[in-house]
């Protein structure tokens, strides 16, 4: 089976620091693929250069075995990619139902026609059916700055899907967030991951959430992967016990 994403000695150099060091990993179709590590391990470096925010200094990125190495956010936007960030990236001021379809507004037609449509055009539809997902409908006309951090990270996660990606990835979506939504954000990626096939690539912290959400984890440590498994096989690496888990 062809990956749907893959890297292949992908190095980011600051310098002497080797941010991200010769990291190869593939995720399959379908699959739900954890991402840990300790502060300052390279996590985000190597999603920035997976989704063409930073260029790597060498190898390879593919998506569906097409090379995507050093494309831009936009362009793998079109190609069915999205993402969700560490900070969040709602805008404040428009409510909640505008954010989703300004999300989408990127995805259709030509600078000028979305200049000049009507807002709504083809998109109220896909809003409304994308806020009911995300248990976010009942804030629909509300600010988004005037919602929850939690909500406003649901927000973020339903602006990624106004594109029907097949591949998302998620930077620290249980970060900042109360136990009852973490739980509700799992479910929900689970049913997303079971019910449509969409395929998630996830950085987090919070070890939990990884090791009852994903189907196999990688372990990165000063830029470089430590380990590759399921969670019980992370659970019990010696190698990780002791560098990330500290014992």
């Amino acid at each position: 089976m062809t990956p749907i994403l893959s890297a292949a000695n992908v190095s980011k150099h600051y310098g002497a620091i080797r941010a991200v060091d010769d990291v190869s990993f593939t995720v399959a179709p379908g699959e739900i693929f954890g991402v840990i590590g300790p502060n300052g391990s390279g996590k985000t470096t190597l999603f920035n250069c997976v989704l063409g925010q930073i260029r790597p200094d060498g190898g390879r990125v593919a998506f569906q075995d097409r090379d995507i190495t050093g494309a831009g956010p936009l362009a793998l936007s079109r190609l069915g990619i999205g993402r969700t960030f560490q900070s969040l990236q709602v805008f404040g001021g428009l409510t909640v139902r505008d954010n989703v379809i300004a999300a989408a507004q990127e995805h259709r037609g030509t600078l000028w026609s979305r200049l000049f449509a009507a807002p709504e055009i083809g998109l109220g539809a896909k809003a409304d059916e994308t806020l009911a997902l995300f248990e976010l409908a009942p804030h629909a006309g509300k600010l988004a700055g005037g919602l929850s951090y939690g909500q406003q990270k649901l927000l973020d996660m339903a602006m990624a899907f106004m594109a029907d990606p097949a591949l998302v990835m998620l930077d620290e979506p249980a970060a900042g967030v109360n136990p009852r939504l973490i739980e509700m954000i799992r479910q929900l990626l689970q049913r997303l991951n079971r019910e449509r096939g969409t395929t998630f690539v996830v950085i987090e912290h919070n070890m939990d959430f990884v090791m009852a959400l994903c189907q196999r984890i990688m372990v990165l440590a000063e830029g470089r992967v430590l380990a590759v498994g399921t969670p019980a096989e992370i659970r019990s690496n010696p190698a990780v016990l002791e560098a990330y888990l500290g014992a």
